[in-house]
């Protein structure tokens, strides 16, 4: 298998392959296209985001800068609003449901790497996809690691670190975050 293939596959893969690093290109050329345009012309913003993201539905709001490794994997629902210097590192899909707000210094990561040094100096590595479901609003400097599902109605407290799934209607926090508060369905 080509590396791309096993990175689509969701096998371990080299990173500085020539196919794997011109996806990433291509996202770093439309970040920084994006990062670069007029903020109040959100018309133009909006033009840049079809192309970078495999889908959203409407009210996509990104503040600059705005960073992600592929792009094309990132699946967001209505009405969706991040805070300045938000980054998805998408080399697996990561989904995102309606209403959802993210912080300031925020990290969704879909990859890591191997524990041995062996396979990190190989310039390896594995993705596992993130889901975030609907009404979720992540706080500023939080990161979310891969292979998390994080349910409806969830607040994620500043700072957090998420490493394992989080139910629906709930607070988490801490690092690594645990649930602190029930939230009632609406």
């Amino acid at each position: 298998m080509r590396e791309i293939e096993k990175l689509d596959a969701g096998l371990e893969y080299v990173f500085f392959d020539k196919e794997v690093a011109a996806r990433k290109e291509r996202a770093l050329q439309l970040c920084r296209k994006y990062n670069n345009t007029d903020p109040a012309n959100h018309e133009a913003q909006m033009a840049i985001i079809r192309e970078l993201f495999g889908s959203f539905k409407k009210e996509v709001f990104i503040q600059p800068n705005f960073n992600c490794d592929n792009g094309k994997n990132i699946h967001v629902g209505e009405d969706f609003l991040t805070n300045y210097n938000v980054t998805i590192l998408d080399i697996a899909p990561v989904h995102i449901g309606d209403y959802c707000m993210i912080g300031p210094n925020t990290l969704i990561t879909t990859v890591g790497h191997p524990l041995s040094p062996k396979g990190r100096r190989e310039k390896k590595a594995i993705s596992k996809p993130v889901t975030i479901g609907d009404d979720v609003w992540i706080g500023g400097n939080c990161t979310i690691l891969p292979g998390v599902t994080i349910g409806n109605n969830v607040i994620v407290a500043a700072g957090a670190v998420i490493t394992k799934d989080v139910l629906d209607n709930c607070v988490v926090a801490g690092v690594p975050a645990k649930k602190i508060k029930e939230l009632e369905a609406e």
